[in-house]
């Protein structure tokens, strides 16, 4: 038999149909499914959590292990909780507070992949034995002829997900595993269908997971109080009152409340002045961003690149030249100017299918 491989269940389709194709596959595969301490049912007394408030995995087992068994029972594999809601709360949750406390908007999901599933998760899977740890992204690994292994798209290109695990680095990549690189979407559900196999969850989850029941807005409102201040437009004008700078993004529209000839939009979170800024919908265009933190996947390029950036998920990746002002910055330059270029979120080089690198988009004051 294969040496054992472990896999990320969430409760949907695309992690559940990995582990089977792995089981076919002929490998030992062991489920573990991790606790970020926001899943719905759990009991809590503090929400949000203060610093102490922890869960004992006694009280998780209690609300979680029904669900757990489900799946372990389709599988016919042991499927192990794993309590990380401490982790998760400091590496990601604390993160995307202090990121819209700061005016930017932040992508909670760039930080986990690296952070929470293949940092903490995997070092779970690896103390109970398994080479490597699977999850349901729909992107590819190969590894070259030197050992270094390289981070491409999913063939499915509606589903691709290579955005998310942009901040890997090559450890990382070497002990994971996509099974659905090759599937389309609909090829993985077919399959489930034709072996019995039923998720927890039949709903995509589009929003962030760990704000359930709530706005953006009303999640950030119960970790730090909100500043009214000024809507002003380009030119500097007065023309309204927000309610709070952390209810706002680049690009968005609702909200403003500011009539007008045509509608407004986000331009500019001024956090120093606490002033919203805001303009026509010409005004959002960037020709450039400035990208800070860059992790380079396979190596450091030492000239300017021609690349394709995305700089949100359900972007289309732009063509880009990335020129190097260290290691870790470089300015973006699109060849067509892109619309709602924000501060917080993840900027993704693709040379072809595969992903170079990525950065946080910095703000233009900086």
């Amino acid at each position: 038999m294969k040496p054992a491989v472990a896999v990320a269940l969430s409760g949907g389709v695309d992690s559940l149909v990995a582990a089977y194709l792995l089981k076919e596959q002929g490998f030992q595969v062991i489920g573990l499914h991790f606790i970020t301490g926001f899943e719905s049912g759990l009991k809590r007394e503090k929400y949000p959590y203060e610093k102490g408030t922890t869960f004992t995995p006694l009280e998780i087992r209690a609300e979680t292990q029904k669900k757990i068994d489900l799946l372990s029972n389709q599988l016919e594999i042991p499927v192990y909780i794993v309590n990380l809601h401490n982790e998760f709360q400091q590496c990601v949750v604390n993160r995307f507070i202090d990121t819209y406390r700061s005016g930017k908007t932040p992508n909670p999901c760039l930080v986990c992949n690296p952070y929470i599933k293949f940092g903490f998760l995997m070092e779970y899977a690896l103390k109970l034995g398994a080479i490597k740890l699977a999850t349901g992204h729909y992107a590819r690994i190969q590894k070259d002829s030197e050992n270094n292994f390289h981070l491409l798209k999913g063939v499915d290109s509606d589903k691709d997900q290579s955005y998310f695990l942009a901040f890997m680095n090559q450890e990382q990549l070497g002990q994971a595993c996509f099974p659905l690189g090759n599937m389309t979407k609909s090829e993985v559900r077919q399959l489930a269908v034709q072996n019995n196999l039923v998720p927890l969850t039949q709903k995509e989850s589009q929003d962030v997971c760990f704000i359930k029941d709530l706005s953006y807005g009303e999640f950030l409102a119960r970790y730090f109080s909100p500043k009214p201040g000024p809507i002003e437009d380009t030119s500097g004008n007065v023309i309204g009152k927000h309610k709070g700078l952390h209810l706002f993004t680049i690009g968005q529209r609702r909200g403003i409340n500011c009539p007008a000839s045509e509608p407004y939009y986000v331009v500019k979170i001024d956090m120093s002045k606490n002033r919203l800024v805001v303009g026509f919908k010409n005004e959002l265009f960037r020709r450039e961003c400035r990208v800070e933190a860059i992790n380079w996947i396979y190596d450091v390029p030492e000239v300017p690149l021609v690349v394709h950036t995305r700089v949100r998920y359900r972007h289309r990746a732009a063509e880009s030249r990335v020129i190097l002002q260290d290691k870790q910055r470089a300015l973006v330059h699109f060849e067509i100017p892109q619309e709602a270029v924000t501060p917080g979120q993840g900027a993704v080089f693709y040379l072809n299918d595969e992903v170079i690198g990525a950065g946080w988009i910095a703000k233009e004051n900086q």
